[in-house]
Parts: C-alpha cells; sequence; structure tokens
C-alpha cells in the first residue's frame, strides 16, 4: 500500500515471501526511513535469538493473563515457524538490516510490549476467556470443519494470507474478542498510526518505508490519513509505483 511518502508493507512473521518482499522493496524504492513494528524489547529478543527465562516477577509485571498470552502467542509463532523453516520476525529482522546497509534511518513504532500485555491482563473479560477455552476445545474436536469454516484448509504458510483472509479472521477476533481485538489490534494501531504521521509530517521530502503484520494494514493506513487529516497537512511529494 502507498500513500503519499509512505510505502506500507503487510507481512506474515513467518512467510519466507515477507522476507523476500521485505528485502527487494527496500532495495528497489531505496527509502530514506525503514519502520518497524518492533519496540526495543521484541527487537532485542528477536536480535539475541535467546529463549528468554521466565520468573514470578514477570508475572507480576504483566499480569497472569498477559502472561500466559505471551507464552501462548510464542509457543504456537514457533511451532508453525518450524513447519515452514522460518522464525517468526525473521522479516523484520531483515528489513532492519537491508535498511542498515542501504543506509536508511530505521524507526521502531510499535507500542512497548510490557504495555500491550499489561492492558491485556487488565482489559480482558471473563465472557472472552471462557470463549477461548471453548473455542480451543471445539477446534481440537472439529479441527477441520473449523478450518473450513475459516477458509484456511488450504493456507500456504509460506506466503502472506490473501487480505480477504486476514479481513475475515480480523473480524471474527473482533467480534468473539472484542477487547482483546482493542488492545492487541486497534490501541497498537493507534500509536502506529500517530508515530508513522508524525514521520511523514517531519520528513515530507523523504521516502518512508513501514513494515507491519498484514492485520495491521488496513486499518493503520486508515487512522494515517485522519491523524494527518486532522493536522491539515498537506504533499507535494510522491512515490513513484516502480
Amino acid at each position: 500500500m502507498r500513500y503519499k511518502n509512505l510505502i506500507l508493507i503487510g507481512t506474515s512473521h513467518i512467510a519466507r515471501q515477507s522476507i523476500d518482499e521485505v528485502r527487494n522493496e527496500i532495495r528497489s524504492t531505496d527509502p530514506d526511513i525503514v519502520a518497524v513494528e518492533l519496540d526495543a524489547n521484541r527487537y532485542q529478543s528477536l536480535k539475541s535469538r535467546k529463549k528468554a527465562k521466565t520468573s514470578l516477577k514477570d508475572i507480576f509485571r504483566i499480569g497472569i493473563l498477559g502472561f500466559f498470552f505471551a507464552l501462548l502467542g510464542k509457543w504456537a509463532q514457533n511451532k508453525m515457524g518450524k513447519l515452514v523453516g522460518v522464525m517468526p520476525g525473521t522479516e523484520m529482522l531483515t528489513a532492519i538490516r537491508a535498511a542498515r546497509k542501504s543506509g536508511a534511518d530505521i524507526k521502531l513504532i510499535d507500542q512497548n510490549i510490557l504495555i500491550t500485555l499489561r492492558r491485556l491482563s487488565h482489559s480482558v473479560t471473563w465472557k472472552e476467556r471462557f470463549r477461548f477455552v471453548y473455542d480451543l476445545v471445539r477446534s481440537v474436536i472439529f479441527r477441520k470443519s473449523e478450518m473450513k469454516r475459516l477458509g484456511i484448509e488450504n493456507l500456504d504458510l509460506t506466503k502472506v494470507p490473501p487480505r480477504k483472509l486476514v479481513r475475515k479472521l480480523t473480524m471474527e477476533m473482533k467480534k468473539n474478542y472484542p477487547n482483546v481485538y482493542n488492545v492487541l489490534v486497534a490501541e497498537r494501531n493507534e500509536v502506529m498510526a500517530s508515530r508513522l504521521a508524525r514521520l511523514m509530517q517531519e520528513n515530507r521530502e523523504k521516502k518512508i518505508l513501514a513494515v507491519v503484520g498484514a492485520g495491521h494494514e488496513e486499518e493503520l493506513l486508515d487512522m494515517i490519513k485522519k491523524n494527518l487529516k486532522n493536522e491539515g497537512i498537506s504533499y507535494s511529494f510522491t512515490v513513484n509505483s516502480a
């Protein structure tokens, strides 16, 4: 997606296609700034590739639910990553390495992961927790029918899911887990949109390439447009579609 001086790439964190697209986009467009969907904590974790040691201190910092979600999310992504031979987040590291090689500035635009996990612990209702257990059991017992219902029975994990499927899964999450959606998607989109709009405002004559998860892409672009419209910002700079 392209808007003004911004190029927005939606990725899958375990897709080989995303790694190639990010590398090729940076090489072909030669951006001045590369922004990635990471905060400092997640970036250090990805860079070191060390397994984080868990402790009671972590539970007190982010809450039991946030702690559980972090473990579950990491387990799921690592499991899928092993299936396709790509470690989760490799496309983000690829973007940073390619940006350094090209001389572009690097910006980490995501909300602090500790804030996100604490918000998750405090925001998720008991109804959503029971719904999660119910959906988990149903997905185990009726795995094939559930995959067919969601349209993921033939999903190729090496590629970025089609936008139609991403939109469907996002709406499913928003409907069944509204508070989870607000914390993991909407609130983070607000933070990233604000930071990207500010970058666009302060660097109007520069090309900015942002690498974000495909689930954020469409709503994020809408929020960026609203941010810039509210600020009354006009542009004369455009990015070639090459």
